[in-house]
């Protein structure tokens, strides 16, 4: 391998270029180079200033994802800053790209720093359940105030390069293209002006009110829940107005410390790897997907107008049937509307919106539209006579090679595949909704799904900025197939004692945005309903089926959309619906439950025990192909909060042992929803996690 880092000496302007692609990544090498850089600096008496710039596409992106997880070797980050900002003459960061985590903490050690208009910035280490280590809360708040520092290192947040001119981070944009030239011109004018070096942590921070910091930790301890990260930022940024710099330092490492042996940051690096490792399915290796340039989406709702502003904001063409005119002048109107909330965001210019709307995308009524599409997605009403009935009229159409796949939430994808003459060109792209935001696709393989079908799926996938994860055929697939038992959970905890209202509250406090019941409220409880219809006549007669919710949607209450479900909606917000308790009460009585005060522990025990249980099962019948999968799925599409990982992290982090006698405890009440999975049962004898299955 090359040297990372290089150093060379123009015009008595010490260079220092790090090579370490793709992204210039902190790695141990990195770390040694600079270190020699800077000592070599020290001996000479020739150096006027100092430059460090990046080569290829980017400054430092941040630290090397391969050493995560092992232990530390010196020379470490802080003291390499240290280093930096302790040197005799001017250091000039000349930045582009990205300058992230320790690349921020370095370009911050440095005396200035330009940056090119596309440069962005960022400390986005409590998204891995950690804080900037490096000095980041101590550097930031001096330069930028505190205020400014507090938001941006909490949330972890890129900064593009104008913000963070008017807020000091950076002292100069330049359009200059050649980074290197822009860093030695700006040192040259440093030299010429007799500037001396300006060390960061000389800078005495503003002073703002201690209300500050407590208002910050009010905002966050609400918004993050229980996120042990965001609040040792806060109380980092807070040492750096309070104490000398370098207790300052001291205070951010011990903080440091203490969240890298927290099981959050645990977590969270399992979240982090997951989602890059999701993507390798062994079936598709090497296998290259089939091209994609013009979609087809069938069904103008909020799934397929979803679906296709996803695509047309990639770059695709896309082509959207509808049944009818009127049909039709429905769903341009449904994919303008969400393309114009891009407008409004500034994620998306006017000009390119009506590019899009005149070149890019159609909606008809004809089906003959989509001969030449690559792809065709059906995204119709969730009735298997309907997606039947569609693809019997896309295998007549589309052309041969193209990819027919169905957005069914839990239907079987292979009986829909029979309805045509290529079985191997069906697959199940299943988009969570609203499809343009939500990051999650289950890619769902039937049996006769070629190989490079599912590979377009995953490029597809890719190109979409989606999570995809690989999903075999069962009812619900992934996913909502857990979601159905751990439901089945809590609609148990609510006949035992519990009421719906305290479920919720048990569980977003536990980390979920929402808790069930209010999610159901916002699907419409006629969707749940109507799968329990469609499954009633396959309901074993020994389950203990909760009838409560049915009763609501009888009464034609759906949630939202009615104003009135578990939840009453009006213009004050939303309030506990008193009728639900009347219909929890009296089915109660008829099944002869006796009712008791439910702990919100217990409540949270029996959410996750069923949610795990029924995951090893998926696992076990390789519906996903690895717990992992199953983690990405619960974090991207059903609100699992993020800092604990997914579902099997957490059975492993409290032990497959608790979780395992927590069902066994259960089954007390009920035998026939508390059945350990074998596979759950196999890990614990052996004494194995989850864990272990991901790296088998």
């Amino acid at each position: 391998m090359s040297d990372p880092v290089l150093l060379e000496i123009t015009d008595d302007i010490a260079v220092i270029a790090i090579a370490n692609p793709p992204v210039n990544a902190l790695s141990h090498s990195v770390r040694q180079g600079l270190d020699a850089a800077f000592a070599e600096i020290a001996r000479r008496d020739d150096v006027k200033a100092a430059v460090i710039y990046g080569t290829d596409r980017t400054f430092i992106a941040g630290a090397d994802i391969r050493e995560f997880g092992k232990p530390p070797q010196e020379p470490f980050l802080p003291d390499l800053i240290n280093r930096i900002e302790a040197c005799a003459v001017p250091v000039v960061a000349a930045l582009h790209g990205t300058a992230l985590g320790g690349g921020l903490e370095v370009a911050l050690g440095a005396h200035y720093r330009i940056a090119v208009p596309s440069a962005r910035f960022g400390l986005p280490e409590v998204t891995l359940g950690i804080l900037p280590g490096a000095g980041g809360t101590q550097r930031l708040p001096r330069l930028a105030g505190v205020e400014f520092a507090l938001e941006a290192i909490t949330s972890g947040r890129q900064i593009g390069a104008e913000e963070a001119l008017a807020a000091g981070v950076i002292d100069r944009i330049s359009d200059t293209a050649d980074i290197r030239e822009m860093g030695l011109s700006y040192a040259r004018e440093l030299i010429a002006s007799g500037a001396q070096p300006r060390r960061t942590s000389d800078i005495a921070p503003e002073p703002v009110s201690p209300d500050v910091f407590e208002q910050a930790r009010a905002k966050l301890a609400k918004k993050a829940r229980g996120q042990l990260a965001p609040q040792n930022c806060v109380k980092a940024v807070e040492g750096a107005l309070s104490l000398p710099f370098a207790e300052g330092l001291a205070n951010e490492r011990a903080l440091f410390q203490e969240l890298m042996e927290s099981d959050q940051r645990a977590a969270l690096i399992h979240a982090f790897f997951a989602e890059r490792q999701v993507a390798k399915v062994p079936e598709i290796n090497g296998v290259e997907p089939r091209a994609i340039s013009r979609i087809g989406v069938i069904g103008g709702g909020t799934m397929g107008a979803g679906i296709a502003v996803s695509a047309l904001l990639t770059g695709l063409q896309v082509t959207l049937i509808e049944r009818d005119a009127e049909a039709v002048s429905r769903a341009e109107t449904n994919v303008a509307k969400i393309l114009q909330g891009s407008v409004k965001r500034g994620k998306l210019t006017q000009e390119k919106f009506d590019a899009i709307m005149r070149e890019a995308f159609e909606a008809s009524a004809e089906y003959a539209t989509l001969a030449t599409a690559d792809v065709v997605i059906e995204a119709v009403f969730e009735s298997m006579e309907v997606k039947k009935e569609v693809f019997t009229k896309l295998d007549a159409i589309c052309k041969p090679g193209a990819v027919l796949a169905s957005n069914t939430s839990y239907l079987d994808v292979n009986e829909i595949a029979a309805m045509t003459t290529r079985p191997q060109d069906v697959i199940g792209l299943h988009f969570f909704s609203p499809a343009h935001v939500m990051r999650l696709l289950e890619i769902v393989v039937a049996d006769e799904t070629a190989p490079d079908v599912t590979a377009t799926g995953f490029a597809l996938a890719k190109r979409l900025k989606k999570v995809a994860v690989r999903a075999g055929v069962c009812d619900g697939f992934i996913g909502n197939r857990i979601l159905s038992h751990y439901r089945k959970a809590g609609d148990g905890a609510v006949l035992a004692g519990a009421s719906p209202f305290e479920v919720d509250r048990a569980l977003v406090n536990f980390g979920l945005a929402m808790g069930p019941y209010a999610v159901s409220d916002l699907a419409g409880l006629d969707i749940g309903w109507a799968t329990r219809k469609r499954l009633a006549p396959t309901r074993d007669p020994r389950e203990v089926y909760a009838e409560f919710a049915d009763r609501l949607c009888e009464a034609g209450h759906f949630g939202r959309k009615t104003g009135k479900g578990f939840y009453v909606y009006d213009d004050g917000g939303q309030t506990p619906n008193a009728e639900v308790i009347d219909h929890i009460a009296e089915e109660r009585a008829a099944k002869g439950i006796a009712a008791r005060e439910i702990p919100e522990q217990e409540i949270v025990d029996r959410y996750m025990a069923a949610m795990i249980n029924e995951a090893a099962r998926v696992v076990e019948e390789g519906i996903a192909l690895r717990p992992l999968d199953v983690d990405v799925t619960l974090l991207n599409g059903y609100g699992f909060p993020r800092w604990r990982g997914g579902p099997m992290q957490y059975a492993d982090t409290v032990g497959l042992e608790k979780v395992l006698a927590d069902i066994e405890r259960f089954a007390q009440e009920d035998d026939f929803l508390w059945q350990p999975a074998p596979l759950l049962k196999r890990l614990v004898a052996e004494g194995k996690t989850f864990a272990d299955l991901n790296n088998a």
